[in-house]
């Protein structure tokens, strides 16, 4: 058995791991980082970049099926093989290479490759022939796909977010089951490529927004281009020559049974840190079986032990997670003295079409205040040139000081406007002082400029 003692152990070599290892590699040689599986993390290999190549194939296919409005007559047909073929290239040879150029740079004596597990406080077996003793230990495990047992009759035609990008040609058809950002996303691609696709809810929710009335446009927009069922249970499924079969009960008692090439899961991912046998390492679990972290600090209290990135199931967005290694490194590297993590002015953004975007505190966490809330919906000039006018932008303000607070959006190009609302919410901008700068002529953002005014109005 080979034994290793360092000062700091990181267990995971994605994006808040890797941040992690930045930070303290600065600092000290006493240090490891474990990967249990391929290096490349998540966003490049399963999640941000290959989702995105995937859509923007779909946008042109869409684009061609919309052409006609502007007076363009063209057809066009979608070949499954190259678009996957060219994803994979892309994925692989860019967003990958470029992580694991990274990778190559760390020193080897640095790095171990298997399952952790904790046997004992700061005593971790990795695979099966080195322990690692550590004062100090990061938990960047990652999460993996949430799959429930109703779906076990017809898992050989199960897909998830972690293997949907290696199928070598588009299925006839696909159920995709949840309706957050995974789901619309790849849901909308698919159908945009030409998949027959279905979506199936559970508590009726669609993304994140927050307002009543965001969110029940958000249902009626997708549901005009897609088959949405928001609220129900799957009751069974099973398999035969034909495909998988869903039987799903909606929330008013009507069932609905359908076959499908493929299912796609995307209702949500699961920490890894349940396979690290926490309770080994004295860190006590509640009744419901959880293993509670100070969020603030990123740490165990009472345990010299951090965790960062998709394991907190925070905000498991890419900047977010590197955010957060750094802040449970700068804490490891000043153990016992902990701080507060101060974070990024917090910014969602689901890339479909409309897109939906949340800034700064959503109107759930807002609703007890006192705010005004400017509301107009996406249908600027420009957005009328696009023939993009779904949607609807609400910003919330202080109604003392004017001081925006946040937002919730849905519409087209609406990334660029919450960009311009983090940036003002982060600098403690009033809607006048955001008023102050120029807005050019035919913009998105004059929607922005716009929707302030609004607010205004209100106060």
């Amino acid at each position: 058995m080979k034994q290793i003692d360092v000062e700091y152990a990181i267990i995971g070599a994605g994006t808040a791991g890797l941040g992690a290892y930045s930070r303290i590699s600065r600092q000290t040689d006493s240090l490891v980082i474990i990967q249990d599986g391929p290096y490349g993390t998540t966003c490049a290999r399963v999640g941000c970049m290959p989702s995105k190549l995937l859509i923007t194939a779909a946008e042109y296919a869409h684009h061609i099926e919309t052409s006609s409005f502007f007076g363009i007559n063209t057809t066009g047909t979608v070949d499954g093989r190259k678009v996957l073929e060219r994803l994979r290239r892309e994925r692989d040879h860019r967003f990958v290479a470029r992580n694991l150029s990274y990778v190559e740079k760390i020193p080897a004596h640095h790095k171990i490759e298997g399952r952790a597990t904790f046997i004992g406080p700061g005593h971790l077996l990795v695979g099966q022939d080195t322990e690692v003793r550590a004062k100090k230990v990061i938990l960047a495990c990652g999460s993996r796909p949430a799959i429930d047992d109703v779906f076990q009759p017809i898992i050989s035609r199960v897909l998830t977010s972690d293997t949907i990008f290696e199928i070598t040609d588009l299925p006839r058809s696909v159920a995709v089951i949840g309706l957050g950002v995974i789901a619309l996303e790849l849901g909308q691609a698919l159908h945009r490529l030409g998949v027959k696709t279905s979506l199936y809810g559970r508590s009726g929710s669609i993304g994140s927004l927050t307002h009543p009335v965001m969110k029940q446009e958000t249902l009626q927009i997708f549901s005009k281009e897609l088959e949405i069922y928001p609220s129900g249970t799957i009751e069974k499924t099973w398999e035969d020559e034909q495909g998988a079969w869903i039987q799903y009960e909606q929330a008013n008692g009507e069932k609905v049974t359908k076959v499908f090439d493929q299912v796609l899961v995307a209702a949500g991912r699961v920490p890894n840190v349940d396979r690290l046998n926490l309770q080994a390492a004295g860190v006590e679990c509640t009744l419901s079986g959880d293993m509670p972290f100070d969020p603030e600090t990123l740490t165990y209290p009472g345990h010299p032990i951090f965790i960062a990135g998709d394991a907190t199931d925070i905000l498991p967005v890419w900047h977010e997670a590197f955010d957060e290694g750094r802040i449970a490194a700068d804490n490891a590297l000043n153990y016992p003295n902990t701080v507060d993590s101060k974070r990024k002015t917090p910014l969602m953004i689901y890339f479909t079409d409309p897109q939906i975007a949340i800034v700064g505190q959503t109107y759930r966490q807002l609703q007890e205040q006192e705010i005004v809330i400017g509301e107009l919906t996406f249908d600027s000039p420009r957005h009328i040139v696009w023939n993009k006018v779904d949607g609807r932008i609400q910003v919330y303000l202080d109604a003392r000081t004017g001081k925006i607070l946040g937002a919730e959006m849905l519409g087209y190009q609406a990334e660029h406007l919450a960009h311009i609302l983090a940036l003002a919410i982060t600098h403690h901008m009033t809607a006048d002082q955001v008023l102050e700068m120029p807005i050019y002529h035919p913009s998105a953002e004059e929607l922005l400029r716009d929707v302030l005014i609004d607010a205004l109005k209100k106060r």
